[in-house]
């Protein structure tokens, strides 16, 4: 099966459709899919859902589709880098779903192991848990969370070989694996693209089953908040 794809427009050719739920990897700017979201720009794709920890910053990363108003919804932990989507929010433009971090990385991972749903406490007595099924164990509340099953993920990695086997680079891996593992077809964009067999079998983080499509290319890596010492 043929995976490496020569841009990232290619790459997500046909798989894209109004209202679909898309999951993102990144956390900030940092591992985020920087080319895919390029291409979901120019793509014109609209009424989406994203399920991603944030929604990049102003007019980089997620903030982009935001500013083309391509996005319908968004599934987050945190959106306080972004002034538009702030805007969009309040003014009744953009729905919001907003989860504990954890619950939405293992939300998306859940799915990635077809695990429809979850109990957690996180959040019992809080907003998070209005309309939710409330369960006690050993005498302590839980609520049950649903897995997201994304139709696409899009995925940001260090290297990758030709079967889709993926590397993150430190921090980098973030939400990308669970991200990845989520979607019914996952596409990566990787800063290197390796012959088969040269990855170390023990230092693959996200094996290639997960990995349907794979681009190579240049990365802007923008910092989100460049914080320095003075000398």
């Amino acid at each position: 099966m043929k995976k490496v794809y020569g841009s990232a427009g290619e790459a997500l050719d046909g798989l894209l459709s109004d209202g679909m739920l898309i999951a993102a990897g990144g956390f900030g700017l940092c591992g985020i899919p920087e080319l895919l979201i390029d291409a979901l720009v120019e793509s014109g794709v609209k009424d989406i859902t994203i399920a991603s920890n944030n929604c990049g910053v102003d007019g980089f990363g997620l903030g982009k589709l935001l500013d083309t108003k391509q996005i319908k919804k968004m599934m987050s932990s945190y959106v306080g880098e972004n002034a538009e989507f702030m805007r969009q929010y309040l003014s009744g433009e953009l729905e919001l779903e907003f989860n504990p971090q954890g619950t939405l990385a293992e939300r998306m991972r859940a799915a990635g192991h077809g695990i429809p749903g979850f109990y957690t406490k996180t959040g019992v007595g809080t907003v998070i848990a209005e309309g939710k099924e409330v369960k006690v164990f050993n005498g302590e509340e839980y609520i049950l969370e649903e897995g997201i099953f994304a139709d696409l993920s899009i995925v940001k990695a260090w290297k990758a070989d030709e079967t889709g086997n993926l590397v993150f680079r430190k921090t980098a891996r973030n939400f990308n694996p669970p991200a990845a593992m989520c979607g019914k077809v996952c596409v990566a964009e990787v800063e290197e693209i390796v012959p088969t067999g040269s990855l170390d079998p023990d230092a693959i983080h996200l094996p290639g089953i997960y990995v349907h499509r794979i681009i190579q290319g240049d990365h802007e890596k923008r910092i989100e908040q460049r914080t320095i010492r003075e000398g």
